[in-house]
């Protein structure tokens, strides 16, 4: 236990049969259960773990039937966290290139009731840009982005980051089978902690690469996939959170932000025929372009704004 929390650490697994005993090793004496969720491993990931319960009672494992994404591998181990009545759940890869030294500064904002969620920030850390490799570093931070509008929280940075820690009252009230199962989990879990107004902390933490195992991760795709899950998860957090579960008029400032944009489009596409045609651009025609595109603009800056004040209070 920590200061009287009980605290599991989950951590999923997909072919990590190199580094999963030694990360199991290295996790602190005070962790009170070491949730492994292997995801239809095809090495001998399995048998590494079955050897390391022996010698530590801490250890379960569990087993999928089929792969279902790391997504799925954690909220496998979040739903034993929740039955078995944890405190707190830690997420650490199974790769070894998450510092287990860092796991007080995780959950002490939780066990002393200053936040619900915390997650490592290594995007802020001094010299991030030179240690983090280049593809890796603008990829997560347009994504971050993307997440800081998506999920109301606009605090925080490295989205993609594993390394969380959670507390008991969001465990127990997400419903983590409608968990997005795929790498985009941390972004999905972040829309839905907002949406009960859950507090959210960044933790900044040295970027540490090029240890165990290499990233399965091909970041070009990965930014398209989440990009796209990003924007569905945006509709859905205004709807939940600002028209069903309560009201807030940001929705009409978004909704004629957009309708505006969207109308520009073809007045944009009408001038510039004319234009290259005839030579010619309507005035009425550029005058309403330009009337669509920067009203729209200012209804969406008002509607972020809204939302970054309506959110202000959950950091």
């Amino acid at each position: 236990m920590y200061q009287n929390k009980q605290i599991a650490v989950v951590v999923p697994c997909y072919n990590e049969e190199s580094q999963i005993e030694q990360v199991i090793a290295t996790i602190p004496d005070y962790i009170d259960a070491i949730v492994v969720i292997d995801d239809v491993s095809r090495d001998n990931t399995v048998k590494v773990i079955e050897r390391a319960q022996q010698g530590n009672p801490k250890v379960v494992l569990i087993k999928h039937d089929k792969n279902q994404g790391v997504g799925g591998a954690i909220a496998s181990g979040y739903k034993w966290a929740r039955d078995n009545n944890m405190d707190i759940a830690v997420v650490m890869a199974g790769d070894g290139q998450m510092d287990p030294d860092e796991l007080p500064k995780l959950i002490e904002p939780i066990v002393n009731g200053e936040t619900d969620y915390t997650k490592t920030n290594r995007l802020f850390y001094g010299d991030a840009f030179n240690q983090i490799p280049k593809v890796r570093y603008f990829g997560n931070s347009i994504l971050s982005l993307l997440t800081k509008i998506a999920s109301g929280y606009w605090h925080i940075a490295d989205s993609q980051s594993g390394y969380t820690a959670i507390g008991k009252e969001p465990l127990q009230l997400i419903d983590w089978d409608k968990m997005y199962k795929r790498y985009g989990q941390p972004n999905d879990l972040l829309v839905r902690l907002n949406i009960y107004n859950f507090r959210v902390r960044d933790i900044i933490t040295k970027p540490v690469y090029n240890v165990g195992e290499k990233s399965k991760m091909k970041v070009h795709h990965v930014v398209f996939t989440i990009g796209w899950l990003l924007i569905k998860q945006f509709f859905f957090r205004l709807k939940e959170k600002y028209v069903i579960r309560d009201f807030h008029p940001l929705v009409f400032f978004y909704f004629f932000g957009f309708f505006l944009m969207a109308a520009s489009i073809p007045l944009f596409v009408r001038f510039m025929y004319f234009w290259i045609a005839f030579n010619h651009i309507p005035k009425v025609n550029f005058l309403a372009w330009m009337f669509a595109v920067i009203m729209g603009i200012q209804f969406i800056l008002f509607a972020m704004w809204f939302d970054m004040d309506n959110n202000k209070h959950l950091r």
